[in-house]
């Protein structure tokens, strides 16, 4: 890592514990047996990206689950389904981010929707309970909220150009190593996180 100004941080998986079996056996158990091969953290079926993109809002998504998958759930069970992978924040990142916070501009980019934002801001609040996620990053950035989501190179130049950055002032930092390829594909420098490995164990 040479001349870096900015570190642009992915959030499930590695600001937050997620569980793509979780979501599975979730959507299982309401009847359908093949979610995994319509939502997993290296695929996603067009209306799932769609809802982290902003293109569905959230009545709009549980209609086009149920039409699709021909569920008769409520949008109560579909929301407790669609929230059972987000688990818990990891407190050694949270705490390695105000560690390096004078070093570094900081930002956060996420694959994420409107309910799950919802759900996180409230495990943030049961868990962490002063401030709030916004705290340790310059700024946020929510696919579902900017209209793009990673691997697309679109969502990585929105953060780079809204703050005056070239890519190779930026390290990116991702646990799916497509998001990875795309971002040096730009010329960011990256980090993949393999499974089991933290931010704290880096050299940041």
């Amino acid at each position: 890592m040479q001349n870096i100004k900015a570190i642009i941080f992915d959030f499930g998986g590695v600001i937050l514990n997620i569980d793509f079996n979780q979501v599975n056996k979730a959507f299982t158990a309401l009847g359908i047996d093949d979610f995994e091969k319509m939502y997993s953290q290296k695929n996603a079926a067009l209306f799932f990206q769609q809802l982290e993109e902003g293109k569905l809002d959230e009545e709009e998504f549980y209609n086009t689950v149920r039409k699709s998958t021909n569920l008769q759930s409520t949008n109560q069970q579909l929301q407790a389904a669609w929230n059972s992978m987000l688990l818990s924040f990891r407190k050694e990142a949270l705490d390695t981010l105000k560690k390096i916070r004078h070093k570094y501009k900081l930002y956060l980019l996420s694959n994420t929707n409107i309910i799950h934002l919802r759900a996180f801001n409230k495990i943030y609040k049961e868990e962490i309970g002063k401030g709030s996620l916004g705290d340790y990053f310059d700024k946020i950035y929510y696919s579902h909220e900017i209209g793009y989501r990673k691997p697309g190179t679109e969502a990585y130049a929105y953060v780079l150009k809204e703050n005056g950055l070239s890519p190779s002032e930026a390290l990116f930092i991702d646990d799916t190593i497509q998001n990875i390829d795309a971002a040096k594909a730009l010329g960011l420098q990256t980090i993949f996180l393999k499974e089991g490995m933290g931010i704290e164990e880096l050299n940041l």
